[in-house]
């Protein structure tokens, strides 16, 4: 069923995207940020093949459903400039989707570490990505013409709040990590 949904909305993203760069009368530059979902809401399946590692339905489903809001609905959809509060509310699941992605990373590892060593490592994942995103987007400010960052209008107001809500999504997941963890050290010394 997950498999299912996964194609379906890979399918719908890059259809919808596609069309909508066509029906467009704007410049190249528009075409390829639309069109380049194909790119990014198949960037797992990519890295899983290149890296040739196994990863969840849960986790591509989760990657799948970011990229649909963020690129397809944020980007082509265009709603980061249409609501307000969504480009605060897609750092915010960033930080919760890096924080995800720490916990797999230390899983895979398979040595146990100390929980504190584990939470501190969520969190700075989760900053390392959102540190990433903030300097993709002034790459693009200073070689595209545009301006991702509201730096016209808001300064640093803008970058500095996108990295603030992905950590807050990042502290979430942290908080339940530590919980769980701790909840299952309790059990096991009874």
């Amino acid at each position: 069923m997950i498999k299912k949904i996964n194609i379906i909305l890979v399918l719908i993203a890059i259809i919808g995207s596609l069309s909508l760069a066509i029906s467009k009368d704007n410049n190249i530059l528009f075409f390829i940020k639309d069109i380049s979902i194909i790119l990014t809401i198949n960037g797992l399946y990519i890295f899983k093949k290149v890296f040739k590692i196994k990863i969840s339905d849960n986790l591509n489903l989760f990657y799948i459903i970011f990229i649909f809001v963020a690129h397809f609905l944020g980007v082509t959809v265009d709603l980061y400039s249409k609501v307000y509060w969504f480009d605060k509310f897609v750092h915010f699941i960033s930080g919760i989707f890096s924080s995800v992605a720490a916990i797999f990373i230390l899983f895979c590892n398979k040595k146990e570490k100390n929980i504190l060593f584990n939470v501190l490592f969520i969190l700075s994942f989760a900053m390392l990505i959102a540190s990433y995103w903030e300097i993709f987007e002034y790459l693009c400010s200073c070689y595209f013409n545009v301006d991702p960052q509201k730096v016209v209008l808001t300064g640093v107001a803008d970058t500095m709040g996108d990295i603030i809500v992905a950590l807050l999504g990042s502290v979430l997941i942290s908080i339940i990590y530590y919980y769980k963890c701790n909840k299952k050290i309790i059990i096991e010394v009874k």
